[in-house]
């Protein structure tokens, strides 16, 4: 089973994706905050796929997945950008810091499933 970390400052988002990817047998490790995701990683979880919510307080999404990117020691990890921005300039934008691959939301689980496997 592979473990994807779940970035997002909403815990609706958190727990509907949690139930689907459960359900279909991935395990799921969660963080309310970019802080959060970069303590987590720190203590050393192994996680195949971070979801990364691009729309944060704080630090947003694409300044953590940049910072991801540029650490060596995360920088092997996918990231999926999920977000309600939807144009085609918000996807460019997210694959531009160094995501693997754009969800938009109200996210599609097929969808989803399927970029979860080509990121792996």
């Amino acid at each position: 089973m592979s473990k994807i970390l779940i970035v997002d400052d909403e815990v609706h988002n958190i727990f509907a994706l949690k139930a689907v990817l459960k359900s279909r047998g991935y395990t799921i490790e969660t963080a309310n905050s970019v802080q959060e995701m970069f303590g987590k990683l720190a203590q050393g979880i192994n996680v195949a796929l971070i979801l990364m919510d691009m729309m944060m307080p704080e630090i947003d999404g694409y300044e953590a997945t940049q910072q991801l990117k540029q650490d060596e020691r995360y920088r092997h990890i996918p990231v999926i950008a999920v977000t309600a921005q939807a144009m085609s300039h918000d996807r460019d934008r997210c694959l531009s810091v160094g995501a693997s691959e754009y969800i938009s939301k109200p996210i599609d689980v097929d969808k989803l499933l399927i970029a979860i496997k080509t990121c792996k």
